[in-house]
């Protein structure tokens, strides 16, 4: 199966997206410093090159899966693959979040760097408004790329609705640190449409994951829409995540950092950046 070529290029696409997505920080959000060391804000060529090529391999794995929709069946099964896509990158957000926000360190391999930005990211979480896109998501999308590889080099023995689920999976997952930003931001800061999407339930809301921002940060950790935070933080002891983490420490004697409040975490005043966004939080 033949994937269209798609133009502009993709890094001119993702430059566009930069210009788009960028907004001044407000007076109560001046520039911080990054929380993990030798960090930025502004977005390199290098994160850009990831994202764009990320991006392209997807975009091409996608079209893929639309060349075979040659039947209405087929359009169908699509669309109800995309759909299910949806929501297990939701779910898949939920359980990477709870994993990186409750085990290892920056010392962990592979994944240390985002443990431990997004371990930090409790202590000063308006940061995350201030990176530009690629900066902002490159290290989601950088995995990305050997998957969308070997979707890619599987894509004629499989149905086309598999790999637009696969696309789709991978797709939001990588995008989910720019909805999470967008849930950190101020209303008036963000594009129209991503405030409707946000207000109809299709991206994850300020109000939504203002609730995950409380410690010890034990639940609401779905970042796409967050549709299954209810669903998996149901139940008290009982509920998906207590359970997943007595089985970790049954068998590894490693407990989760939300079974214990944090002493260094305050995330409503008395810090005077988060005024706004804690009244914001309680009047949405």
């Amino acid at each position: 199966r033949a994937a269209r070529a798609a133009a502009p290029p993709a890094a001119d696409v993702v430059s566009s997206l930069e210009a788009a997505l960028a907004a001044p920080p407000a007076p109560s959000r001046a520039p911080t410093a990054p929380m993990v060391a030798g960090d930025g804000f502004e977005s390199t060529p290098g994160q850009v090159a990831v994202v764009a090529t990320a991006g392209a391999l997807l975009a091409t794995l996608f079209g893929a899966a639309a060349s075979d929709a040659a039947t209405p069946a087929d359009a169908a099964a699509l669309v109800a693959a995309v759909v299910a896509g949806y929501y297990a990158a939701d779910f898949g957000t939920a359980v990477y979040h709870w994993s990186v926000d409750n085990y290892g360190s920056a010392s962990t391999p592979i994944v240390g760097g985002q443990i431990e930005a997004f371990q930090g990211h409790h202590l000063k979480p308006w940061t995350i408004t201030q990176r530009q896109f690629a900066n902002n998501v490159h290290k989601i999308f950088a995995p990305s790329i050997p998957v969308t590889l070997l979707g890619l080099a599987l894509a004629p023995l499989t149905p086309g609705w598999a790999d637009a689920f696969g696309a789709t999976v991978v797709g939001l997952a990588c995008m989910s640190q720019q909805f999470h930003a967008w849930a950190h931001a101020k209303k008036s800061d963000l594009p129209p449409l991503v405030l409707a999407a946000q207000d109809a339930g299709l991206l994850i809301s300020r109000k939504a994951h203002g609730a995950h921002h409380r410690a010890p940060f034990e639940g609401n950790y779905a970042i796409v829409s967050g549709a299954w935070n209810a669903a998996l933080d149901a139940g008290g002891d009982a509920s998906f995540f207590r359970t997943l983490e007595r089985a970790v420490a049954a068998a590894t004697g490693v407990e989760p950092r939300c079974w214990h409040d944090p002493e260094d975490y305050d995330f409503f005043p008395p810090e005077e950046v988060w005024e706004e966004e804690a009244a914001a939080v309680v009047e949405a």
